[in-house]
C-alpha cells in the first residue's frame, strides 16, 4: 500500500471540524470482506475504533491487515460490509473520508529523484499550502525527524531507514484527524522508533486518532489503548493489552530467598497461602506459582517471615503480549503465514482500488 495525498474539497475544514466534534468512534466497521480471485482476503471484521485513541492491529503477515487498512482508507472497495469514519460511510462518501485521513504504507512512496526538502513541499502544496507554509512545515518536520543534514540530498542516495522517516514525515503534514500507520516503524533503529512513539502520543495528545498495525507485540503494549488480533482475514480477539493477557492466564510470582538453601520451604509455604502449585528452578532457586489475586501477595510474605525465611527478591509477572499471541493464534507474531499473502495481494490489485 502507498501513501494516498489527496487534494481536499472546498468543505474540507467543516468536514474536519465535524469528525474533531465527534465524541464516540472515529471507526466503525462491520463484516468487512474483501476477495482477491478465489482468496478472501479478509472474512468478516469488526472493529471499533474510539475517537481519539490509539488502536493496534496485530496479525501475522497474510492476516489481513493492509487489506483492511486500505477499505478503511477508501484505497479498495469492500466486497461486503460496511464502515463509516467518523459517520462518512467510506464507498458513499470517499472523498469526505480522505480529507479526514492520512495513510502511511508498508512501502515508501516519496520520489527518489527530488531532496528531502523537495518531497515534503511537493506533498504539502497538494494539500493546500502556501509556498512558505509549505517550506516552514518541512522543515519542523525535518528537524522533527533528524533529517535536517541530509535536507538537500537525493533520496536515491538515503539508506533504507532514512527514507522510512520521510515517509512517516509526509503522512504528518497535514496531522490529520484519523491517521492509519501500517507497520510504520519497521526497519527503524531504535532511537527512531522511540521518536516515533512520542510523535504518535504527541498526535493523540493533539485530538488525532491513530489506527496502527504492527508485528512488535512491544510496541502495540507501550501504544495502543485497545488491541485487534487479526488472524485469517477474521478479529479473533479484541480488549485492551491488560485484558488480553488476562484471557490467556494469571500472573505469575517469582520468589528467590536470601538463603538458596530454603528455596523448597518456600515452595511449600507459597502453595499453602496461593493454592496454586509451585515450581522450583533448583540452580536459580527460583520459586514460581501462578497468582490470580494480587491481594494474596503480602499474605505470602507474611508466611515467610512468620518462618523466619527473607526474601532476596520478589516479582509478580503479567503474560506477555508474545504469549497472548502464541496462543490464540498458535504460532509467534513473526512468523509468516502459510495461507494468501493478502497484505501483498492489497498492493499489487489496483484495479480493486477507488477511483
Amino acid at each position: 500500500m502507498v501513501d494516498m495525498t489527496t487534494a481536499l474539497t472546498p468543505d474540507t475544514a467543516a468536514v474536519t471540524a465535524s469528525a474533531r466534534s465527534q465524541p464516540e468512534l472515529a471507526i466503525d466497521a462491520r463484516g468487512l470482506v474483501k476477495h482477491f480471485g478465489s482468496t478472501r482476503a479478509v472474512n468478516g471484521v469488526d472493529l471499533a475504533v474510539p475517537t481519539g485513541s490509539v488502536y493496534g492491529v496485530l496479525g501475522p503477515n497474510g492476516a489481513g491487515k493492509t487489506t483492511t487498512v486500505s477499505m478503511l482508507a477508501t484505497l479498495l472497495r469492500p466486497d461486503a460490509g460496511d464502515a463509516t469514519v467518523f459517520g462518512y460511510d467510506v464507498v458513499r462518501d470517499a472523498v469526505a473520508v480522505r480529507s479526514l485521513v492520512g495513510v502511511t504504507g508498508q512501502y515508501a512512496s516519496v520520489d527518489e529523484d527530488l531532496t528531502a526538502t523537495q518531497n515534503l513541499v511537493l506533498f504539502a502544496r497538494l494539500l493546500g499550502f502556501s509556498r512558505p507554509a509549505a517550506r516552514s512545515r518541512a522543515d519542523e518536520l525535518l528537524q522533527e525527524f533528524s533529517l535536517t543534514e541530509a535536507a538537500n540530498r537525493p533520496l536515491k542516495n538515503f539508506s533504507g531507514g532514512m527514507r522510512r522517516r520521510l515517509d512517516l514525515a509526509a503522512s504528518l503534514i497535514d496531522t490529520p484527524p484519523l491517521l492509519f500507520l501500517d507497520e510504520p516503524t519497521t526497519g527503524l533503529d531504535p532511537r527512531t522508533r522511540a521518536q516515533m512513539w512520542e510523535t504518535i502520543r504527541r498526535l493523540v495528545s493533539g485530538g488525532s486518532t491513530v489506527l496502527l498495525t504492527t508485528q512488535y507485540l512491544d510496541e502495540a503494549d507501550q501504544l495502543a489503548d485497545r488491541i485487534a488480533v487479526i488472524d485469517h482475514g477474521r478479529v479473533i480477539a479484541d480488549g485492551t493489552a491488560d485484558e488480553l493477557k488476562h484471557s490467556v492466564g494469571a500472573s505469575t510470582l517469582q520468589l528467590i530467598p536470601a538463603d538458596r538453601a530454603d528455596a523448597p520451604r518456600v515452595a511449600e509455604i507459597t502453595e499453602q497461602v496461593l493454592g496454586e502449585p509451585a515450581t522450583l528452578s533448583p540452580e536459580a532457586a527460583r520459586v514460581s506459582a501462578s497468582l490470580r489475586r494480587s491481594d494474596l501477595v503480602p499474605d505470602v510474605l507474611i508466611a515467610l517471615r512468620e518462618n523466619g525465611i527473607d526474601v532476596d527478591e520478589i516479582t509478580v509477572q503479567k503474560p506477555s503480549l508474545d504469549e497472548v499471541f502464541l496462543t490464540i493464534t498458535g504460532r509467534p507474531a513473526d512468523e509468516d503465514s502459510t495461507s494468501a499473502s493478502t497484505d501483498t495481494a492489497s498492493t499489487s490489485t489496483p484495479e480493486g482500488a477507488q477511483p
